[in-house]
């Protein structure tokens, strides 16, 4: 495995020095940590990722390889990988190559021997920020100057990035869900097509015309990159179609319904990024393990940030009464939001959870049960 000597450079002046041992170019984005221990090749493949360098704290990273079965999309997303050690065996049955000789092939930045903790804990305290990859020939000045020209995720609209330039058809004998594919994982898909549903895959800048045009029993709103406060022409389409047909959302289309009912959103300090959020479900009171990949957050409609209680709670919104179902038990943000007065709801985490976990997949049933 080549490397050479390089190092990361965080917009706060931060440097922590490593080994450069991906695609042989510097890389730029917001420095961001997942703390899954496994699905390094599903994280950087998950358009959610676009515009981000990816911190795996898990220390040992591309043990197990890469294949074409575990892509999230057509290709990876992710600007960057941050690593403790890089791997790039093959010693899963189903690997077809090398983690590192595929980011080198993928053309995409690394770095291992990174301290990632230091790292990690300096994120969780200053908050996630602008960064870069540079290889020891880029003198710190000069990549100073680089981080500082990147533009900063609040903002940012990467979904017109992700979408698909035209329609996309998945035939099937079920139910007919029509995304808004703001950038949709294959796992979200494979969890549709299990239970037979024909499913259309929309750009995201598809009017409410053309969404009604396609006759769907069910509309969802994908996950996705970026700033949801940047996307006002997806909210505006979402909002002409409650009440018309049933909404569901996952992650980034949780944020857009609930913009859409007049509620805010507004940026973590760090993120949830990993498989291993605990949810409440606060209408069963069941506690999930979740897998979550967002930047943004949904705020009460008095802008309240976090929430205390665990019974349900009802809130006045531009459609009627809206109910917060799920909290996350680690900061006690909204998770989850039903509306009493129309048929749309939507969660913030992943319940496909590709690779894992699974404790959240029966949403997909819910959502279902919900097709008109």
């Amino acid at each position: 495995m080549e490397r050479r000597a390089g190092y990361l450079l965080l917009e706060d002046g931060r440097r922590f020095d490593g080994f450069v041992c991906g695609a042989d170019s510097a890389a730029l984005g917001e420095v961001v940590f997942n703390t899954s221990m496994t699905g390094y090749q599903e994280s950087v493949s998950d358009p959610s990722y676009a515009g981000q360098l990816i911190t795996f704290t898990y220390p040992l990273i591309g043990n197990y390889g890469v294949s074409q079965a575990a892509m999230e999309s057509d290709r990876v997303h992710a600007r960057g990988v941050i690593m403790r050690e890089a791997k790039n065996s093959e010693s899963a049955a189903t690997a077809e190559m090398g983690w590192v000789d595929w980011l080198r092939d993928c053309g995409v930045a690394a770095i291992e021997g990174v301290d990632t903790r230091a790292l990690v804990r300096h994120l969780r305290d200053r908050g996630a920020m602008r960064g870069g990859i540079f290889g020891h020939e880029t003198t710190e000045g000069e990549a100073t100057d680089r981080v500082s020209g990147e533009p900063g995720m609040a903002g940012a609209d990467f979904a017109r990035e992700v979408t698909p330039s035209e329609p996309v058809e998945v035939p099937g004998g079920g139910p007919h869900v029509v995304a808004l594919d703001t950038g949709i994982k294959q796992s979200i898909l494979k969890e549709f097509r299990k239970r037979d549903c024909r499913l259309t895959l929309l750009p995201c800048s598809s009017s409410v015309d053309e969404v009604l045009s396609r006759d769907p029993d069910l509309v969802f709103l994908a996950n996705g990159p970026g700033d949801p406060s940047a996307l006002e022409y997806v909210t505006g389409t979402v909002r002409d179609l409650i009440g018309r047909k049933p909404v569901v959302g996952i992650c980034l289309g949780h944020q857009l319904l609930c913009r859409a009912v007049g509620l805010e959103t507004f940026k973590l300090p760090f993120g949830h990024r990993g498989a291993n959020h605990p949810v409440k479900d606060l209408e069963t009171g069941r506690i999930e393990i979740t897998s979550q990949n967002h930047g943004f957050a949904v705020a009460g409609p008095g802008g309240e940030e976090r929430f205390e209680q665990d019974d349900p709670v009802v809130w006045p919104t531009d459609f009627g009464d809206a109910e917060l179902t799920h909290l996350n038990l680690y900061d006690r943000t909204v998770e989850g939001l039903r509306l009493r007065d129309a048929s749309a709801m939507a969660v913030q985490y992943h319940p496909e959870a590709g690779p894992g976990p699974h404790d959240a997949r029966h949403l997909f049933d819910r959502f279902l049960e919900m097709a008109s």
